[in-house]
């Protein structure tokens, strides 16, 4: 699933990212660190992979960069 990069705080490794509805979701360290990236920026794409119902239900498990 894909989604946009809206916060981001590098002390803890957290933030959120908007769904392409515009629904906010948030992710934990755990999250940004299985996607190996050292820095989100607000704006970029990225790729999510979680767990629930969606939207914001969803438990985002995995962030990592959209590539092409």
């Amino acid at each position: 699933m894909q989604a946009t990069s809206y916060t981001y705080d590098p002390e803890t490794r957290t933030g959120s990212v908007l769904l392409d509805d515009g629904t906010p979701v948030e992710f934990d360290a755990p999250a940004f660190d299985a996607g190996g990236l050292l820095l989100l920026r607000p704006g970029q794409r990225v790729r999510i992979e979680g767990e629930g119902a969606g939207g914001a239900a969803l438990r985002i498990t995995l962030v990592t960069l959209q590539t092409f």
